[in-house]
């Protein structure tokens, strides 16, 4: 069983758990249920953006020790004043060390979207987005079927949230639905957690040209989001290279920065 397994069987567990621990009613008691949403995808398109969306991630499968002990606040609030566009916040626990509170508190804290990043194969963990505070849940198409993505980006869509559908191969373009707003590509291999950006460069063409479209991980020079922005993607999920440094928003700060100085030397 590799990793991406383990972590949809120990998901099965935790959405049975929580189930019967928060019913559903408790979770459309939230402050946050009915509260208004942000677009992810428009915020990706605004021009004094940087189209970055900055993940606060402590740790993953294959880096037990990113940033342990990060403060979620400082950190969230470090990335939107460095000019980040979106927030991804982990919510898994028992693989990256997040919970459900980091993303309320980056919601307390932040007018910008955010993005629930979490193994998602039931309805209710897309309530429990709502409920938490985001504005757009991850589908990853490595677990879900082709049906069961529309299925839940429709139930996401019903509750005022949009999808961002990470796409893992070729195979999968044929999930990508009407209800999904953003595609995602990612240069991770979620079997072996290595990763390769050439995936984002040779997978564009083959992109509905409609929706807006973002490269995934393995971003770690402004010149590789620079060479990605010229092909045609709009936006770039960021994590490890910010977590990693003992400020994440510091670093976040100083990888836009760069980015400008690149674009006014061309």
């Amino acid at each position: 069983m590799h990793i991406l397994e383990k972590i949809v069987e120990k998901k099965k567990e935790e959405v049975a758990h929580n189930k019967r621990l928060y019913p559903v009613a408790l979770l459309e008691n939230s402050p946050f249920f009915d509260g208004p949403t942000v677009s992810l995808s428009k915020y990706l398109l605004r021009e004094d953006k940087s189209g970055i969306i900055a993940e606060f991630k402590r740790r993953s499968p294959s880096k037990p020790k990113i940033n342990l002990y990060a403060d979620v606040e400082e950190v969230t609030v470090g990335y939107m004043q460095a000019g980040a566009s979106a927030l991804s916040i982990l919510t898994d626990n028992p693989f990256f060390g997040g919970s459900s509170n980091d993303l309320i508190i980056a919601r307390k804290n932040n007018f910008c979207p955010i993005l629930r990043k979490d193994f998602i194969i039931d309805e209710y963990q897309i309530l429990e987005a709502r409920s938490i505070g985001a504005d757009a849940v991850l589908l990853i198409c490595e677990i879900l079927s082709k049906n069961q993505v529309k299925h839940l980006a429709q139930f996401a869509l019903s509750l005022g949230l949009e999808v961002l559908l990470e796409l893992h191969s070729e195979d999968q373009l044929n999930k990508i639905c009407d209800e999904v707003q953003v595609i995602g590509v990612n240069n991770r291999n979620l079997k072996i957690f290595k990763t390769n950006i050439d995936f984002s460069k040779n997978l564009f063409p083959k992109l509905p040209k409609e929706k807006v479209k973002i490269s995934e991980s393995g971003i770690h020079d402004p010149g590789d989001l620079l060479d990605l922005q010229q092909i045609g993607y709009q936006g770039f999920l960021i994590g490890e290279k910010f977590m990693n440094e003992a400020i994440p928003g510091d670093a976040c700060k100083y990888f836009i920065q760069k980015i400008h100085s690149l674009k006014q030397e061309v």
